[in-house]
């Protein structure tokens, strides 16, 4: 990373975090977009972060083409690439940070286990003596009180962790470590002040907060868009077999992100290039604008 990019006196540094799981589909591409026209119309810095922590989920190459996908709609990000999977000696140091402060413990429930709780995991492995015989993930132990921010765009968010999520999983049974821990570690190394992202994430959030003030890390501020969904009311996801963009249609994809942003384009710059839409779409972004639903279906997307 460069010096410019660890100075901590940028007011404002956002990023994108794809995980390279496949092409991009229009969906991560909505997510990319409203980041960053946030970043730059705040004159900010749009830092890239490749989630790359799960190798069986990775078809090669396909980190490649989401960095390919995005240049060549404009999108291009400030200072070094950042891979997660060169970062596992460091969250190995985050992880025994919580396990000093006796933050964490061993957990060898199955799904099932957890499914008869209500799916809210409820410390059952907190006090157990002996060292599991089978795999194991090792949980955060909550605490019964509220975790709440106030969101950019969908307003004031609380959750009760201990309640309504229980104590959650920070390694994996396969000894991956997990997304909260992971993306907790990266945004305070990144010096991350703003995240906008999908609305499928909202969820998690109290519980990287939670993460971040047990570290001592700053808490970014947030702002989660309304994600897509399809016919079934599951996320447009590589998951769900959502269709990869093509760049050849960049200047329409462009056109079409900003108006579920809320933007409003006018038709007469559908035809320009990508780099001058988006200058267009820094100049008026407006986040408020940003639909408040926290779903919007794929088949109410105007075809053009």
């Amino acid at each position: 990373m460069s010096s410019e990019l660890t100075n901590q006196d940028h007011c404002y540094i956002g990023r994108f975090a794809p995980s390279p799981t496949g092409p991009l589909h229009f969906g991560s591409l909505i997510a990319a977009v409203a980041s960053f026209l946030d970043a730059k119309a705040n004159n900010g810095l749009w830092l890239m972060r490749m989630e790359d922590l799960d190798p069986l989920r990775e078809p090669k190459g396909a980190a490649e083409k989401i960095l390919d996908q995005l240049i060549n709609l404009g999108l291009e990000w400030d200072g070094e690439l950042l891979y997660q999977s060169t970062r596992l000696e460091d969250y190995d140091k985050t992880l025994q940070q919580l396990a000093k402060k006796e933050l964490c413990y061993e957990c060898d429930c199955s799904r099932s286990a957890i499914k008869s709780m209500g799916s809210i995991y409820n410390g059952q492995c907190r006090n157990r003596i002996s060292k599991p015989c089978s795999d194991y993930a090792i949980r955060l132990r909550t605490e019964n009180g509220i975790i709440e921010f106030n969101d950019l765009v969908q307003g004031n968010y609380r959750q009760n962790l201990e309640v309504e999520i229980g104590d959650f999983v920070i390694v994996r049974k396969d000894k991956l470590f997990a997304y909260q821990l992971a993306v907790v570690a990266d945004d305070a190394l990144q010096n991350i002040t703003h995240i906008i992202r999908g609305n499928d994430l909202i969820d998690s959030t109290p519980r990287q907060i939670y993460l971040q003030q047990l570290l001592n890390y700053k808490t970014p501020i947030y702002g989660h868009i309304p994600i897509i969904v399809n016919a079934q009311g599951q996320k447009l996801s590589k998951q769900h077999f959502a269709t990869p963009i093509d760049t050849k249609h960049g200047p329409k994809l462009i056109h079409q992100a900003m108006k579920f942003l809320g933007l409003s384009p006018p038709a007469t710059i559908r035809q320009a290039t990508v780099k001058e839409q988006l200058a267009w779409g820094i100049a008026v972004w407006d986040i408020q604008a940003v639909p408040k639903l926290a779903n919007i279906p794929e088949s109410s997307l105007t075809a053009e």
